[in-house]
């Protein structure tokens, strides 16, 4: 039987130029760079500068993705775009880039899980494209999250940065086996009774404002390390692998501790865990990309690996994919 899968053929991320170091927060909110580094992992971040959009970083990661996968903007045929920061209420930020890259026909649309958006949004393209939908797609995950921040708030200003990640999927056929290359399986969850320990205080049809980033750290690390663990052994069960099949963890970028966690519990060693959040910190639905596009580009991701993306975030929402390399 054939069947036909989304094959991940290249990838590409951006980074604003400006760099906040933790001894720059020190000075405006009572914390420190010791206190920062040991809690979080975090030790710098890229801020978007005030004229630089979402969908600004989003094009830029998006041409080196197509220039990488040797794909033209219009030979894409779905753009799905992982945000929690678009340029404006609406049109989707994703025709902003649909229309930047001179791309014609198909859809283009935004996707909105917070940190999870990134799988979110690689699920909905892969689903897309086994049905035949789509052919060429590109997935993108980009965030100005720093807009969103109460920089007087060490709780959570500390902790995000800006940046974009995106990859180029196209459909293959082949027989489906674990062995062969593209995505293996996409795996979703939510649960909304949570909402209120990750969120922004503010809306269009609440406050009519932005608002700010509102977190309660200690109970959104409890419930990442479990379910985290849990979706990741969802992944691998569908496909009959077990943890010392994986060859590289991409994780969500949120914190150095739940990163580690997550790896102890799935008795992964270190060395197989990509770490940015040192230099990124978490740029929310960028953080996977933007770590996967610099694990393939300096030659840790290889062909034939087994690559494993998981997340979570607010909702809570959270997810993971299993792709072969």
């Amino acid at each position: 039987m054939t069947v036909r899968r989304a094959r991940i053929i290249g990838c590409g991320s951006t980074l604003p130029d400006r760099v906040v170091t933790n001894a720059e927060l020190a000075q405006k909110v009572d914390t420190s760079d010791e206190w920062i580094v040991q809690r979080t992992g975090i030790s710098v971040r890229h801020i978007a500068a005030p004229d630089e959009k979402t969908s600004d970083l989003a094009l830029a990661a998006a041409r080196k993705a197509l220039a990488m996968a040797r794909v033209e903007g219009s030979d894409l045929d779905l753009i799905v775009l992982a945000t929690t920061t678009p340029d404006q209420t609406f049109p989707a930020t994703a025709v902003r880039v649909q229309a930047a890259l001179g791309m014609t026909r198909g859809a283009a649309f935004d996707v909105q899980a917070v940190c999870s958006g990134f799988v979110y949004a690689l699920a909905v393209a892969d689903n897309m494209i086994r049905l035949g939908q789509a052919r060429t797609a590109l997935v993108i995950g980009a965030e100005t999250f720093s807009r969103l921040l109460d920089w007087t708030d060490r709780g959570t200003c500390v902790l995000f940065g800006d940046g974009a990640g995106a990859v180029v999927l196209r459909a293959v056929e082949g027989g489906g086996s674990t062995d062969d290359p593209g995505i293996l399986s996409t795996h979703l969850h939510s649960d909304g009774r949570h909402e209120d320990k990750l969120y922004v205080d503010g809306g269009p049809s609440s406050t009519g404002t932005v608002g700010h980033v509102r977190m309660e750290g200690r109970e959104v690390f409890k419930h990442a390390v479990i379910n985290l663990a849990e979706v990741v052994e969802e992944a691998l069960a569908a496909n009959g692998l077990s943890p010392s099949d994986i060859d590289w963890l991409v994780p969500h970028q949120a914190n150095k501790r739940i990163i580690d966690a997550t790896a102890r519990k799935l008795d992964l060693p270190p060395e197989k865990v990509v770490l940015t959040v040192q230099k990124h910190a978490n740029t929310s639905a960028a953080s996977i990309p933007l770590a996967l596009a610099e694990a393939v580009n300096d030659g840790r991701v290889k062909a034939g690996d087994l690559v494993l993306l998981e997340a979570m975030g607010g909702g809570l929402t959270w997810g993971a994919a299993l792709v072969r390399w």
